[in-house]
């Protein structure tokens, strides 16, 4: 937070960044699910099994995390309107070629296009963007911000599904990609600017680069921040990637699971914006914690129990606890670094949180295949996250010790 004297950064057009950024992302995350609604059709027109589409999905997620940090790169040195405008166009190409209807094209375009150079320039570089614009209300803007990707999830579904039924997925993904590409170039040409630059305090321009952070090195302290976010990603992901097939597990028919994982994420929409209130007051670090504290209540939910009401219930209030964790951890590195190292630290944190996420995934579906029930993978989770939560209470005990010190 910046010192009372201080004037802030924040103005009106920090709030019309924050919302076109927050309509880029939306569209951006739109372009992989193209490949996940139409799994079915891909598969069968393609003759390949599933197997093939779901690599693509694969690669457009690991694409973004790796492109999130080259293109960060690219944006502290030719500014984040070349580069949103980049990833514009990169996702019209991408979904482009994908349409082509060659199994080669839909794992170049989905992986190269979508993923690398079309997400990857557009969710951390620009999310680190956006936090530039705010010094007294970053943690609720960076909570919107990073909302998109919700956003998309409840919108795209149902208008893909309708419009694979209707021309097909490859008439689909190209108009999609028209739609989408038109938008993100001209919110980029429009809107994007240089950021102001905060002047002073901690994430401004006098916080040097070679200080300690936390009584560490800023790159290991970095290095702690990211290896707790991608330990409380694992649990993060285990539910949400899994849920459906825990219900069938169960004997609850897909839709009504299906059901309880859009109530998960709208839960985890709703209170992302409460996190982000949150943690404007109380610090990046705070926030973690507590929103960590309550995913592990919500993985013991699970455990608890299998009847279909106290899953909507459970689901409700696990995706109400970890909302808001991702944009506390990226508060929590814009208050600890130099604002002018946002540019390349920020996409580091989430390519280390994506691949967290991405590990969660295939752990609980690699502990099911030896073991036969999600229980197991459950309690994995619980243990990876008490440990995540021991590296945080020690940063926590860092941080109160360096304010006694200044």
């Amino acid at each position: 937070m910046p010192d009372a004297a201080e004037a802030s950064v924040e103005t009106r057009a920090s709030w019309t960044i924050a919302f076109a950024t927050t309509t880029m992302l939306a569209l951006a995350a739109g372009a992989p699910l193209t490949v996940v609604i139409g799994l079915v059709p891909i598969s069968e027109s393609l003759g390949t099994g599933r197997s093939l589409p779901s690599l693509a999905t694969s690669l457009a997620y690991l694409g973004t995390g790796v492109g999130g940090v080259m293109c960060g790169l690219l944006a502290s040195r030719f500014g984040q309107r070349a580069v949103a405008m980049l990833g514009g166009f990169a996702i019209l190409l991408g979904l482009g070629l994908a349409s082509l209807g060659e199994a080669w094209s839909l794992l170049v375009g989905i992986g190269l296009g979508v993923g690398l150079f079309g997400n990857g320039a557009l969710f951390a570089p620009m999310v680190a963007y956006a936090s530039l614009w705010f010094d007294r209300r970053r943690g609720t803007a960076l909570a919107l911000v990073s909302s998109g990707q919700y956003i998309a999830g409840f919108v795209w579904p149902f208008v893909f599904e309708r419009a694979i039924a209707l021309v097909g997925w490859q008439w689909t993904m190209l108009g999609y990609g028209i739609f989408a590409s038109a938008v993100v170039v001209t919110l980029g040409a429009l809107v994007i600017r240089p950021a102001p630059v905060p002047v002073g305090g901690y994430g401004g321009v006098r916080a040097s680069a070679g200080r300690r952070v936390l009584g560490m090195r800023p790159n290991v302290a970095l290095a702690v921040i990211a290896s707790a976010s991608f330990l409380c990603c694992i649990p993060m992901a285990m539910p949400a990637a899994h849920l459906v097939a825990f219900c069938g597990d169960l004997g609850i028919a897909a839709s009504r699971g299906a059901a309880m994982l859009s109530v998960l994420l709208l839960c985890a929409f709703l209170a992302r914006q409460f996190w982000g209130w949150l943690s404007d007051r109380i610090g990046g670090l705070w926030t973690v914690m507590f929103g960590s504290l309550a995913q592990v209540v919500g993985m013991l939910g699970f455990l608890a129990t299998q009847d279909e009401a106290g899953l909507f219930f459970v689901s409700a209030a696990y995706g109400l606890g970890f909302g808001g964790i991702i944009p506390a951890y990226v508060l929590a590195v814009r208050g600890l670094f130099p604002a002018l190292e946002a540019a390349w630290r920020v996409p580091v944190l989430l390519f280390v949180s994506l691949s967290g996420m991405a590990a969660g995934a295939w752990l609980a579906g690699f502990i099911y295949d030896r073991v036969g029930f999600y229980a197991a993978a459950w309690w994995v989770g619980i243990a990876v996250n008490l440990v995540q939560l021991v590296i945080i209470a020690e940063l926590l005990r860092r941080q109160h010790r360096e304010g006694r010190k200044a």
